[in-house]
């Protein structure tokens, strides 16, 4: 041990002596009551787990979020997660053991206290302030330490995460006895990530034992692939980067869907309860789905999606005034728009609101080479049509910027989502009829999207 993680732990001995000093164990070992929140029962199940974090800075990163309020954290987090994580360290991760109280007070979720474990006295006073599982690194502990560390955290009805990042590691951890196995990608003594750790470590754990990815889980291509040997996530920094706490959780959980021509309020309401992050707004008079602003601003009165105005050779002036007076996130092109209009369009628009580009594949993919395009539509002919393309010619490619359109229904999502685009864009696969959208259609995409 060495470098970063020895520096870290050698403080937090420091810490540790000084806490005692200042709240000794005997002053409230009496009022330590057993957990309740069942951590280990938390993470079984046949879908994967994801354990969200709490999260204000890392080493890393530095502050990764400015308005760090834990209890709104939570209270988003409540709806996804399987266990939630609230980094306690002070020194490196501005964490603090008050936040554990108040994120156990706005989530019925089993609570985690991830930091630096090496004194009984910690996993006490985790407890006290109400977390119901801890973090135990067997890069900071030997066997003997682990063995008797663990073995507080039980007589207390908590749960351990045993944390290993490496092949001997990983053998300890079976020879301790494990039940739930993180397999770390970050390799704290330079804190580089390498996702094939849990490719390389997780098959040699055994039936039994849960495992669960950490560090450098970004994406739902990610998730998706990485769940073939993984139970489940540990996922903090990639979301708590975003403003949009919901959204971040939505995208890596599902994706970054959207659902495309919206014309009711309760359709985006059913498309944002089923778990959709975009709501399209089509602006293109010849569409069976077409809305006028005053359509357009009552559909966005049903959920606060992040809406898109579908456009079509339209006017610059129109387009601007549109995604002005309804806050649009973005704009989408779906004509014959060349560079010289997006330049123009790029000027002219806010700089908070993004163009995208619909791109028509036929029997070869379109070059993604415009500049000031944000994000690119995949779609078959002029959208709306229900037909798709032959998706293997996404194959290998680089698809981060990429929504797939086109015929995109429960059916079929699955085998979509695993083209490797940044989301899907659904519209007549999840109507009952052009413009009127099923919720129990939504409903169900979004949960075989989710069945992972």
């Amino acid at each position: 041990m060495q470098t970063v993680l020895a520096k870290i732990v050698a403080d937090k001995a420091i810490w540790v002596e000084a806490r005692k000093q200042q709240q000794p164990l005997a002053s409230f070992q009496n009022e330590i009551q057993p957990s309740t929140r069942h951590f280990y029962d938390a993470l079984q199940g046949a879908r994967t787990a994801f354990i969200l974090e709490c999260k204000k800075a890392s080493p890393s990163k530095g502050v990764i979020r400015d308005d760090f309020d834990p209890a709104r954290i939570a209270s988003i987090y409540q709806h996804y997660a399987s266990a939630i994580s609230v980094l306690t360290d002070e020194k490196y991760f501005q964490g603090s053991f008050d936040f554990l109280p108040v994120v156990s007070q706005s989530a019925p979720q089993p609570i985690l206290c991830k930091d630096f474990i090496i004194d009984p006295y910690q996993i006490y006073l985790a407890r006290y302030y109400q977390a119901d599982a801890c973090l135990l690194m067997l890069s900071v502990l030997d066997d003997e330490q682990y063995r008797q560390l663990s073995a507080v955290a039980h007589s207390l009805k908590m749960g351990v995460l045993t944390e290993v990042s490496n092949d001997e590691e990983r053998e300890r951890a079976i020879a301790l006895g494990a039940k739930v196995v993180g397999i770390n990608n970050r390799d704290l003594r330079d804190l580089s990530i390498d996702l094939n750790r849990t490719r390389q470590l997780a098959p040699k754990l055994g039936h039994g034992v849960t495992v669960i990815s950490e560090s450098g889980i970004n994406t739902y291509g990610q998730v998706r692939e990485l769940s073939h040997f993984a139970n489940g996530f540990l996922i903090g920094s990639a979301l708590m980067a975003h403003d949009d706490l919901n959204a971040a959780v939505r995208r890596v959980l599902l994706g970054e869907n959207k659902v495309c021509g919206l014309t009711r309020a309760q359709d985006a309401k059913a498309a944002c309860d089923a778990g959709a992050i975009y709501g399209g707004l089509i602006f293109v008079p010849s569409s069976p789905r077409a809305v006028s602003v005053e359509q357009a601003r009552e559909v966005i009165s049903g959920a606060p999606l992040q809406y898109v105005g579908v456009f079509q050779n339209a006017d610059i002036a129109d387009v601007c005034q549109k995604a002005a007076v309804l806050s649009l996130s973005a704009v989408q092109l779906h004509g014959s728009e060349d560079q010289a209009y997006v330049n123009a369009l790029r000027e002219a628009l806010p700089r908070n609101v993004q163009i995208w580009k619909a791109l028509s594949v036929s029997d070869a993919l379109p070059a993604r080479d415009y500049h000031h395009v944000d994000k690119y539509i995949f779609d078959n002919g002029q959208g709306g049509s229900g037909q798709r393309f032959d998706w293997s010619l996404l194959q290998g490619q680089p698809l981060d910027n990429v929504l797939l359109a086109g015929g995109l229904a429960a059916d079929n999502c699955v085998q979509a989502a695993q083209v490797g685009c940044a989301g899907l864009d659904f519209n007549s696969g999840v109507e009952s009829q052009p413009g009127i959208k099923d919720a129990r259609l939504l409903a169900s995409v979004f949960q075989t999207l989710r069945a992972y």
